[in-house]
């Protein structure tokens, strides 16, 4: 598999990652053969830094340094919340307006990956902005409504705490398609069966930030992730363009 390259200079590059791909290597999961760090050192013949993190089944922009210096620098941009993120993601419910998850989030630690780690620390405060774009109705009754509704919501994080968009839109009551963890297993299951979407319907499509050696915004967008594309286009509806969802974002 080639990685998509959304951005490259003599100082980051910055890639599409799929849905599916660990970042790097993890104790988490020692069976798996394929990290989009390694891939795309082999493919760039370069040594890579990451700086940030994007779960694995998130699909959507990473960005990696290429010398350490640069990985330092960028870091402490992400760690100050400086760089603004743009998320798409598919929710269960109709979300009626646009607003602010201002939750605090207690650190969730892996028993195995996060083992040293101090297991008793404060919830650390946590914001999401969220705007709905476009909201469905299907025909199917998978709970105990007679349909089943869903909101596309594009989600700005203001800070980047683990697993931050999926908990808070559950705690907002408006889950992630397909979150394991954190979503609805009845939708979840609908989506595998009534139209064979498997993964998390949340993607990361832009980060906007400022370049580590000339201080010009960079702006790095990708594509609409295709597998909510495909899902959306069976609901009948015709992806727009990025432009088109901006326009739709400001106007609400």
């Amino acid at each position: 598999m080639t990685l998509a390259i959304l951005y490259q200079d003599e100082y980051l590059v910055a890639i599409h990652k799929p849905a599916g791909l660990l970042v790097h290597r993890s104790m988490i999961d020692r069976h798996e053969t394929q990290f989009a760090m390694q891939m795309l050192r082999d493919q760039i013949g370069q040594h890579v830094f990451p700086v940030h993190r994007l779960d694995r089944p998130t699909s959507g922009v990473l960005v990696f340094a290429l010398s350490a210096d640069i990985a330092r620098l960028l870091g402490e941009q992400f760690a100050g919340n400086t760089i603004a993120k743009t998320y798409f993601a598919i929710v269960r419910g109709h979300v009626k307006e646009a607003g602010l998850i201002d939750y605090a989030l207690k650190e969730k630690l892996d028993k195995i990956a996060d083992k040293r780690a101090k297991q008793d620390k404060d919830a650390q405060e946590a914001q999401t902005e969220y705007v709905p774009l476009q909201q469905f109705e299907l025909p199917f009754a998978v709970s105990r409504y007679p349909s089943a509704r869903y909101t596309l919501v594009r989600l700005h994080p203001k800070t980047g705490r683990k697993h931050q968009l999926r908990r808070h839109m559950c705690h907002i009551n408006h889950p992630i398609v397909g979150d394991t963890t954190h979503g609805d297993g009845k939708h979840n299951k609908f989506m595998r069966d009534q139209f064979s979407f498997n993964g998390l319907a949340l993607t990361c499509q832009q980060m906007c930030m400022t370049h580590p050696v000339s201080n010009e915004k960079l702006a790095i967008v990708n594509d609409f992730d295709q597998r909510m594309s495909t899902l959306m286009t069976q609901w009948g509806w015709a992806i727009p363009s990025l432009d088109r969802l901006d326009l739709l974002s400001n106007n609400r």
